[in-house]
């Protein structure tokens, strides 16, 4: 099997880039004899030329209107369907979006609260969606002592933490970042990820900036616990990572983060920042043991996803036309 791999997000930082680098890593890691990846940040002409058997975009960006070979998209998320206030003069481009993914053969998401909402607000066959988890990486285990310590300070960090990790580019609603480094605590507050000016005006917060993955892990491995404030979570990255280098993570409850973490994490109310710090002064190390699932497994699962678009005869059911209107934001 012959497949292109849309690459263009893989130079990004962001989560899409970190999914697109990995995936793409695993898919090479686990392709059969007779299986190819190819990597193209120029899709409709590689896949025009090349012959290729299934088109992957690993973001909803990519998705094509009409695309020459059975398509199979990644869907990380639908806030921008959720928050149409948000886009007073959305583009054509943000309409067509979710045309373009009813047209999938293959609609891969991270977790079943991101399925259910693909099925609502994309108006999606549940038989096409695969819940395809996440993983972290092989360079996130614990980190020895000496290697902690180089990081603190290297970076100026307190010998002991608390850890937020995500990006501080826009005070997203619903994360609680503003609350949360306003809270009073007793120990400090270490926020990772790139940032932009409004986050350096964050109260008594120490802020590393963006991380290469072997600093990442050493910067879990030294935090007493992670904190995740956010009640938009589709996927808990950070904390499946956190696990994974052996620090406790404690989580506002939402239905994704309970279906990742499960037992592995506490949870508090979501909202309830002064509750998230507490518990998290309050756990003991080491955390329970990481999550057995790799980025192998994912690419496995992605493999099937891709045989199972190679083998459909039917033609991808879209929605009513005034569901669809609906879902495109036509007035």
């Amino acid at each position: 099997m012959r497949v292109a791999l849309d690459s263009r997000p893989a130079a990004g930082s962001g989560a899409v880039g970190r999914y697109s680098r990995r995936l793409l890593a695993a898919l090479r890691r686990t392709a059969a004899e007779t299986d190819e990846v190819l990597e193209t940040n120029r899709p409709t002409s590689t896949v025009r030329a090349q012959g290729t058997d299934v088109f992957h975009s690993p973001w909803m960006n990519g998705a094509m209107l009409h695309s020459p070979c059975p398509m199979v998209v990644t869907v990380h998320d639908v806030a921008e369907l959720k928050r149409r206030s948000e886009h007073l003069h959305p583009t054509l481009r943000l309409r067509l979006r979710p045309l373009a993914v009813q047209r999938a053969a293959g609609v891969i998401v991270p977790s079943a609260a991101v399925a259910e909402d693909a099925v609502a607000l994309l108006r999606l066959d549940r038989d096409r969606i695969a819940v395809i988890p996440e993983a972290a990486d092989g360079s996130m285990y614990p980190r020895p002592r000496e290697e902690v310590a180089a990081l603190r300070a290297r970076l100026g960090l307190p010998e002991r933490y608390l850890l937020s990790v995500g990006g501080l580019e826009h005070p997203e609603p619903g994360t609680h970042i503003s609350r949360l480094a306003g809270t009073p605590r007793s120990l400090p507050l270490v926020m990772a990820g790139p940032t932009r000016p409004w986050a350096h005006e964050l109260p008594d917060v120490v802020l590393t900036g963006e991380l290469a993955d072997e600093q990442q892990a050493a910067l879990y491995s030294g935090a007493h616990a992670l904190v995740i404030s956010s009640e938009r979570e589709r996927f808990a990255v950070a904390g499946v990572e956190a696990l994974a280098c052996g620090t406790p993570v404690v989580a506002c409850d939402t239905p994704a983060l309970r279906e990742i973490l499960g037992q592995r994490a506490s949870f508090v109310a979501p909202g309830d920042v002064r509750s998230l710090l507490e518990r998290a002064e309050q756990v003991s190390r080491p955390a329970p043991a990481p999550i057995p699932w790799s980025w192998e497994d994912a690419a496995r699962a992605t493999w099937n996803v891709y045989a199972r678009a190679l083998s459909r005869t039917d033609q991808p059911r879209l929605a009513p036309t005034r569901l669809r209107r609906r879902t495109l934001g036509a007035q």
